[in-house]
């Protein structure tokens, strides 16, 4: 008979860690492009099709459901990948926890549909949220075996499910959208994905669940997931709020410009942390007990994700116009505005969730857990301060705050403990910081005072000018600084030649 603690054994990956995370990098990052262009192409194709309002409709829903979407988690996947520990009884536990309270929601959701349907003053959202309440059922019966695979360290099935899952709903929410669904075409998207996900998770994670029963050890595990839970509920809130406001005071229609440019800014975006932290959770847990290792690490991690998206991020602020018209068409123009002031927010966004990922694998869920409330408040005050001048202050607003308070404010917060100091993070960033500035700069003078008129009335011609310009400005700016040129020359290493499977994650991504 198989043990059914044989699937949650991770000493076997203790030796060959460094190689499993350079190759779960690897695995991760190709599935986030093609989810990436998945995305993005959901984003584009169907903002050609349906109305700014019909997307706002999904997003007053969305808006609200994002916090139940943590508190059905519990924090619970967290607490599976990170016991070394834990038990087939526990997990069993867990799951069963997790698929009641996707229940429960889903319940609550059906029950209080006219509610919310009333605080918006939009009757199709009865209909809209009962639907879509389906999805915290299968998703809640998901969330154990997601995280055993991560656990695992198994990023090709991880790869496959999460990839296949976002591509199919997609096709499906196409094709609606094309037959004259309206906004059903999204809700069937919505409902999709959470299935295809539950399904693949079930079929390539061989573990299954005993029978509800007193388990011990849980309400250590249930405390370790609530911290992390009320981090994942005051981040989602910090995300979600400043959609319940626009939703509910400027309607639908400005809601829909608002959530669509925070979706095409924040994709990307979204597409680095979920490979991020699939690799580097598990990996920097391995590492706590060596400080230096773990230092080393986590600054050459922090460094590439700025190298990455702060350079990008300050090309798109400058370039929104062409952005909006050559993706979305002239009945989005107002959007643009949101897009620039999304992207600042982008600038900083990335560099803000790494430096998240400092404390749980140190074991410090209840400092995260004050670090989250703290950027939170710092968020809501920013879109408070921003609504008296609309939806374009409100994003202005917190883009602001992201880079004038929050930033310093997380590395404080994030180095006051453990071997990673202020210092660190800011060496870590500053090449990319000066990077951005070249950019934004050469963009704007190119824009504005070199590129001929004929390439300005064609869109896609002169983004695609701004972005080989910003490119080589990034480029250049990289190798004129060392500690940037040593990084850039490491990347090239670590893809010529095999890493060692003994080597650590700290040395494979560091040398």
């Amino acid at each position: 008979m198989r043990d059914r603690n044989g699937d949650l054994n991770t000493d076997h990956l203790v030796g060959d860690i460094g190689r499993r995370a350079t190759r779960g990098g690897t695995i991760m990052m190709a599935a986030q492009l093609v989810k990436l262009v998945a995305q993005f192409g959901s984003v584009i194709v169907l903002a050609r099709v349906l109305a700014p309002a019909e997307f706002g409709l999904i997003a007053m829903v969305g808006a609200l459901t994002a916090l139940f979407e943590i508190v059905k988690e519990l924090g619970l996947s967290a607490a599976t990948m990170q016991r070394t520990d834990i038990t087939h009884d526990q997990v069993s536990a867990l799951f069963w926890i997790n698929t009641g309270a996707g229940c429960l929601i889903a319940a609550c959701l059906a029950v209080g549909a006219p509610a919310i349907a009333s605080f918006y003053g939009q009757p199709n959202l009865v209909p809209v949220t009962r639907w879509l309440a389906l999805g915290f059922v299968m998703s809640g019966a998901t969330v154990q075996h997601w995280a055993l695979l991560r656990r695992q360290m198994r990023f090709s099935a991880i790869a496959i499910v999460e990839t296949g899952s976002e591509l199919l709903a997609f096709v499906v929410a196409v094709v609606l959208a094309f037959q004259g669904w309206g906004y059903w075409a999204l809700v069937a998207q919505r409902v999709t994905a959470p299935f295809l996900v539950m399904a693949g998770c079930w079929a390539l994670c061989r573990w299954r669940p005993s029978p509800p029963r007193r388990t011990p050890g849980i309400p250590g595990l249930l405390g370790f997931g609530l911290s992390v839970s009320g981090c994942g509920i005051l981040s989602t809130l910090g995300r979600s709020i400043d959609q319940i406001l626009v939703g509910r005071l400027f309607g639908a229609a400005t809601l829909g410009l608002y959530e669509r440019a925070a979706r095409l800014v924040l994709v990307p975006i979204n597409s680095i942390n979920a490979p991020l932290y699939s690799v580097a959770m598990p990996a920097l847990s391995r590492l706590v007990d060596e400080p230096h290792r773990f230092r080393r690490a986590f600054g050459v991690l922090i460094e590439r994700v700025a190298m990455v998206t702060m350079p990008a991020a300050a090309g798109a602020a400058v370039a929104s116009d062409w952005v909006t018209d050559l993706l979305f068409g002239p009945k989005w123009e107002a959007m643009s505005p949101l897009i620039t002031c999304f992207a600042l927010v982008a600038a900083v966004q990335p560099t803000l969730m790494t430096a998240g990922l400092i404390y749980l694998p140190q074991g410090r869920p209840s400092d995260l857990l004050r670090a989250t409330a703290i950027d939170v408040g710092l968020a809501v005050a920013s879109f408070v301060a921003g609504i008296p001048f609309g939806a374009v202050g409100v994003a202005a607003a917190y883009a602001a705050m992201g880079l004038v308070v929050r930033l310093p404010v997380c590395f404080y917060l994030a180095a006051v403990h453990g071997p990673v100091t202020q210092r660190d993070l800011y060496v870590r960033i500053m090449p990319s910081v000066w990077a951005s500035l070249a950019v934004a700069g050469v963009v704007w003078v190119a824009r504005h005072g070199v590129m001929p008129d004929s390439l300005l009335v064609a869109p896609l011609v002169a983004l695609a000018v701004a972005a080989a310009v910003g490119i080589l400005t990034a480029g250049l700016s990289f190798l004129l600084i060392r500690q940037s040129r040593d990084a850039l020359k490491s990347v090239v290493q670590s893809l010529v030649s095999r890493p060692q499977p003994a080597a650590s994650f700290a040395e494979e991504v560091a040398e």
